[in-house]
C-alpha cells in the first residue's frame, strides 16, 4: 500500500475505449476530499467499505473457494468435538453436531449466494436486509467478537503446541501466536489466497494419515467410539444433552462471515462457468459446515482413543489438539518426528486460521468505526486492537472456559445470521417485501430498519436468558431453538407490520446506466467520484446532492459517502 501513484492504476484499471466512463472529470483533491481518498488508497487489498469491483477479481471460482476453505483449517473443532462428547457422550456429542449442521448449511446458503453473485461481504449483505445502514453495526461488532474469540482460541491451541514441542511458556507462546500473524495480514486478498492454496495439502496430509492410521490399524476404536458415555457415565441420547452440545457447535454460524470475505471476490457467473460457480459457492459457502462437522466428530474420536486405549487419565489434555495428534503420530513413528509433526501441523493450522481472523475482524472493526465516526483510521489500526483484545484472552486461559463462552456466544451469533437469512429467504424471495437487489450504500438506506435490528435483538436478548436460566433450569439448554425459532418469524412477522417501508429510503440512485449486465451481474461501467476524482464501477456509486459547476449530474462513490461528515453528499428521501 505504500505506492500512491500507482494507487488508482491498481484499484480501478483505467475502462478500455468505449467501456462507458462517465462523471465529469477528476476533482482536485482538497482537505475535504483527503479522507475518502486515503479511505480509498488504504482499502487497496481489502475493500474494507464496499462491493469488490470486477476490475480486481480476476481469480477463478476453483481458486477464490480453495482459499476460502483454507481459512477453516482451524483445529478449534477437534477441541470442540472432543469437548462436548466428554461432557454429554458420543451419541449425544454425534446428534448435536449434525444438528448444528443442518442449521448452519442451512441459514448460510442465501448468504453465500449474495455474496457471491452480488460481490458485498456480510455487513453490506446485513444493511440491505433488514437492519438499515447504522444498524448493522451491532452485527459487525457481533462478527468482530467473533473473530477474537476464534483467535484467542487457535492461538492458544497454538501456544500448547509450542510448550509441548519446544518448551516455550504458554504466556510467550501467546504473544508469539499473535505477533506472527501481524505481517501476513497487511495485504489483504493477494497474500491470503496464496498462503491457503500453498499450504492446504502439506495441512491435509498431516491430518488425514494420522485418522486414517487409526480406522486401519486399531478397528477395535471404533467400536469404543460409539460406546463412550462421557464423564457422568450416562451419555446415552438425551435431548437436553444434544441441544447443549449443538448449542456449542453453533457458535460457529458466523464463519460464514469468513467465508464470506472470500466469495465476495468470486468471478461473474456466466453460461461458461455457471456449473463451476455454484460448486464454489457451495462448498466455499455453507459447504464449509461439513468439514467443520466432520472435523468436530474426528476430535472426539481421537480424544476418546486416547482416553479409553492408551491413559484413562488423558482425558486431561484429550481436548488439546497437539495431544490428540501427538498420541496418533506416536503410534504411527518416532517419538522425535512424531513431536516435530504435531507441532507442525498445529503452526500450519494456526497461522492458515488466525490470518483470516485478523484480516475479517479488522474488516468488521473499520468499517463500523468508519460509519459512526466518518472517519477512516486505516484498517492496520484495528488489526492491532482485535490481536490485542485476544492476547488478553488467552493470557486469561479461555481455554478452560471454552464450552460456556462458545455456548453464550452462540445465541448472538444465530440470531444475527438467522434473521439475515431469514429476510433474504422469506421477505425477498417468499414474500417480496424485502427489496431483492441487496442494497448498502448511504442515502438509498434508512438509518435503522426495525425488522430485522429489533428481531435480532429480541432473538439473542431471549435465548442468553435462557442460556442463563433466567426462564428455569428445564427449558435452559434449548437456548439454541429460542435464537432460531426466534430468528426465523420476526423478521417477515415485522416485516408484514411495517409493510416493508424502512427497507428503502430511495428507490433511484439517480445513475441512468443499468446496475447488471446482461448476464445479471454486477455492471463494471465506470464512472468518476467527484470527491475522489478515481473511477469505480456502477454498483458502488450513487449521484451526488452536489451539481457540478455547470449544474450537471457529478457522482459519488459509497466510500466518499461513508466519510462525509456534514451529508452535503447525500440525496433527499424520496417521497
Amino acid at each position: 500500500m505504500s505506492h500512491d501513484s500507482e494507487t488508482t492504476q491498481l484499484l480501478e484499471p483505467a475502462a478500455p475505449p468505449g467501456a462507458g466512463v462517465v462523471g465529469g472529470s477528476p476533482a482536485t483533491p482538497t482537505a475535504g476530499n483527503a479522507a475518502a481518498l486515503n479511505a480509498t488508497k488504504e482499502s487497496l487489498e481489502d475493500y474494507t467499505l464496499r462491493f469488490a469491483p470486477r476490475s480486481y477479481r480476476k481469480w477463478s471460482a476453483g481458486v477464490v473457494a480453495t482459499s476460502a476453505l483454507g481459512g477453516i483449517a482451524y483445529l478449534a473443532d477437534f477441541s470442540i468435538g472432543a469437548n462436548i462428547g466428554i461432557s454429554y457422550g458420543t451419541v449425544n456429542a454425534i446428534f448435536g453436531i449434525l444438528v448444528a449442521a443442518v442449521i448452519i448449511f442451512a441459514t448460510g446458503f442465501p448468504l453465500a449466494y449474495y455474496a457471491a453473485r452480488y460481490n458485498i461481504d456480510l455487513d453490506l449483505i446485513t444493511r440491505g436486509s433488514g437492519f438499515g445502514y447504522y444498524g448493522s453495526v451491532v452485527t459487525n461488532v457481533i462478527f468482530a467478537t467473533f473473530t477474537f474469540i476464534f483467535f484467542a482460541l487457535e492461538g492458544s491451541i497454538m501456544a500448547q503446541g509450542l510448550e509441548l514441542g519446544l518448551g516455550i511458556p504458554q504466556w510467550l507462546g501467546y504473544a508469539a501466536s499473535t505477533v506472527i500473524i501481524i505481517p501476513l495480514v497487511i495485504y489483504g486478498m493477494n497474500t491470503l489466497a496464496k498462503l491457503q492454496v500453498w499450504t492446504t495439502p502439506l495441512w491435509l496430509l498431516l491430518m488425514v494419515v494420522p485418522v486414517g492410521y487409526l480406522l486401519i490399524s486399531h478397528p477395535e476404536s471404533i467400536e469404543s467410539f460409539f460406546a463412550y458415555t462421557g464423564e457422568s457415565g450416562d451419555g446415552g441420547p438425551n435431548l437436553a444433552s444434544v441441544m447443549l452440545a449443538a448449542g456449542v457447535c453453533l457458535s460457529l454460524m458466523a464463519q460464514i462471515a469468513e467465508q464470506i470475505d472470500y466469495l465476495r471476490f468470486m468471478p461473474p457467473r456466466t453460461d461458461a462457468n455457471r456449473a463451476a460457480w455454484w460448486r464454489a459457492v457451495i462448498l466455499a459457502g455453507p459447504g464449509w459446515v461439513i468439514f467443520g462437522a466432520i472435523k468436530q466428530i474426528v476430535g472426539l474420536f481421537i480424544a476418546i482413543y486416547l482416553i479409553a486405549t492408551l491413559d484413562p487419565a488423558a482425558s486431561a489434555t484429550a481436548n488439546e489438539p497437539v495431544h490428540q495428534f501427538l498420541g496418533v503420530y506416536q503410534e504411527m513413528m518416532p517419538a522425535w518426528l512424531a513431536m516435530t509433526l504435531a507441532v507442525v501441523l498445529v503452526v500450519i493450522s494456526q497461522i492458515k486460521i488466525n490470518v483470516t481472523n485478523a484480516y475479517s475482524g479488522s474488516l468488521a472493526w473499520t468499517n463500523s468505526f468508519t460509519r459512526i465516526t466518518k472517519t477512516y483510521p486505516g484498517r492496520m489500526v484495528f488489526v492491532v486492537v482485535n490481536l490485542l483484545i485476544a492476547l488478553v484472552l488467552m493470557e486469561a486461559n479461555m481455554f478452560d472456559f471454552l464450552n460456556t463462552i462458545l455456548g453464550f456466544y452462540a445465541n448472538c451469533a444465530m440470531a444475527w445470521v438467522v434473521t439475515v437469512a431469514s429476510d433474504i429467504a422469506i421477505n425477498k424471495y417468499l414474500l417480496k417485501i424485502s427489496p431483492k437487489v441487496p442494497e448498502f450504500r448511504r442515502g438509498m438506506l434508512y438509518a435503522v430498519n426495525p425488522v430485522g435490528f429489533v428481531s435480532m435483538l429480541v432473538s439473542a436478548g431471549v435465548s442468553i436468558a435462557v442460556f442463563f436460566g433466567a426462564f428455569g433450569s428445564g427449558i435452559q439448554p434449548y437456548s439454541p431453538i429460542f435464537a432460531v425459532g426466534l430468528a426465523l418469524v420476526l423478521p417477515p412477522a415485522l416485516a408484514v407490520l411495517t409493510r416493508g417501508r424502512y427497507y428503502l429510503r430511495r428507490t433511484d440512485d439517480g445513475i441512468d446506466l443499468p446496475m447488471f449486465d446482461a448476464d445479471g451481474n454486477p455492471s463494471d461501467a465506470k464512472l468518476t467520484c467527484h470527491v475522489t476524482g478515481l473511477e469505480f464501477e456502477r454498483p458502488d456509486m450513487v449521484r451526488s446532492a452536489q451539481d457540478a459547476p455547470d449544474g450537471g449530474p457529478q457522482y459519488v462513490s459509497s466510500l466518499a459517502l461513508s466519510t462525509d461528515k456534514t451529508g452535503e453528499l447525500v440525496l433527499p428521501a424520496q417521497k
